[in-house]
């Protein structure tokens, strides 16, 4: 029987969809026509955010619960409405993304099992010079939403007061983006210094709830995620669909409605019903740009009182400027520990070259659990490991399980690792061979 498709007219554009029926949420019972559907439904909002920028196509073919993919190359076999441009990168690579500009392209690139919207924050007409100041909040596990909304508020504060205008929504996973519109006059090396400037200024106005540490071992409460604003880095746009369970939605707030919201309340279901009573919280968006001189005169009196440039992503060469990448601990004249003993490197499994840190020293006490294709493999590693050392499970805290997501060549992998430092030092469990070894080099056939 031949594969069943919809054919769906759209402003005088025709978009097939391909499996319709197919399921892309299985506790919801969501398909990709209801992907498609939910789209067309919020297209104005959705494209406020992504029209005239290169998206990166991130995929997920089989669904949410199963592994997406990054396609950055426009398929070949587009259709001729679809504008495209050439990107370059920090690696030299370059790609031919796609731009989307209409309701049409929304259910196009749904059809293409892209959940969730990812564009960069640039518009086409200039490559080079960003038009949004993204602040990414994100927290350690175990904070709860109103610490997250707390921060949300100090960084609205902050923003205002260095003249930018932040505008809220709920990422649709556990935290919170605020968005500022700036003027294209900078290049990323600069948006990303005033970034870092952000960074720390909210960290100083709320110094219990929010930080800019980048060592993931070292944080403490909602992140402050400067590098988000790196040339090639991504950020799911608003009203995008998250690839979750209960495929919830990146929802734009007013903000008067942030401390009492409740991120899981927009849902694929709820968001079009909302959006139809109350327009878009966003659309006034566009007109507040602003100047970045404020942010950049504050980074430049951070660097005169002795803090450089903070660590960039484990992908970019060395940067000017930029502090060592090694633990703050490390840093001449700081005593690494309690006990001033210098930061050692943490050793690696059995039968890898590389440990929980890399070539990187830590004053942390780190053990490496898994490495894995997928997240559910990973995790199911580190309950086989609870298992062998429950005594040790027992005192770890939320914060202290480091799941990080791994990009790959064109897919994400998981590690996991665990901060041992709330178990006394003679009960430490050591470094074991890994739980689950998986190499995406070798994965990719490198």
């Amino acid at each position: 029987m031949a594969e069943r498709k919809e054919i769906i007219e759209i402003a005088g554009r025709t978009v097939t969809v391909s499996n319709p029926d197919k399921i892309y949420f299985p506790r919801t019972g969501h398909t990709k026509l209801d992907l498609v559907r939910y789209y067309l439904s919020v297209a104005d909002g959705a494209l406020r955010g992504v029209a005239g920028r290169p998206m990166v196509l991130k995929r997920f073919v089989h669904g949410a619960e199963g592994e997406a993919f990054f396609q950055k190359r426009a398929p070949a076999n587009r259709p001729d409405w679809l504008d495209s441009v050439v990107l370059s990168f920090p690696s030299g690579r370059t790609a031919e993304e796609i731009v989307v500009s209409d309701a049409a392209g929304l259910a196009w690139v749904a059809n293409l099992g892209c959940i969730d919207l990812n564009p960069h924050p640039i518009r086409a007409d200039d490559l080079e010079h960003p038009d949004e100041l993204r602040v990414d909040l994100d927290p350690v596990p175990g904070v709860e939403w109103p610490q997250i909304v707390s921060v949300a508020l100090a960084a609205r504060e902050a923003l205002a007061d260095f003249g930018l205008t932040g505008w809220p929504k709920t990422s649709g996973s556990r935290g919170m983006h605020v968005y500022a519109r700036i003027e294209r006059r900078w290049g990323f090396t600069h948006v990303r210094r005033a970034a870092v400037a952000l960074a720390r200024e909210i960290e100083r106005r709320a110094p219990m709830e929010a930080t800019s540490r980048w060592w993931k071992e070292e944080r403490h409460g909602v992140f402050v995620d400067y590098n988000q604003n790196a040339k090639d880095r991504t950020v799911a746009s608003a009203y995008s669909v998250r690839p979750v369970p209960d495929a919830r939605v990146s929802a734009p707030l007013r903000w008067d409605e942030v401390a009492q919201c409740d991120p899981a309340a927009f849902t694929i279901d709820t968001m079009p019903r909302r959006y139809a009573e109350i327009g878009d919280p966003g659309e006034g968006i566009d007109a507040t740009a602003g100047s970045l001189d404020a942010l950049l005169e504050l980074a430049a009196a951070d660097e005169a009182a002795g803090m450089p440039d903070a660590p960039w992503p484990p992908h970019f060469e060395k940067q000017a400027g930029e502090q060592p990448r090694v633990q703050p601990s490390k840093q001449r004249g700081r005593p690494a520990s309690a006990d001033g003993t210098a930061p050692d490197v943490p050793p690696p499994a059995p039968g890898k070259t590389a440990g929980p840190t890399g070539r990187r020293r830590s004053a942390m006490p780190l053990i490496e659990i898994a490495r894995a294709a997928s997240k559910a493999e990973a995790m199911a590693g580190l309950e086989r490991w609870k298992e062998r050392h429950p005594d040790a499970a027992a005192l770890l805290e939320p914060a202290d399980i480091l799941v990080d997501s791994m990009r790959g060549r064109s897919s994400t992998w998981t590690r996991i690792r665990l901060n041992l430092r709330h178990i006394p030092a003679a009960d430490r469990p050591a470094q074991e061979p890994l739980e689950v070894d998986y190499d995406p080099w070798r994965a990719a056939g490198r």
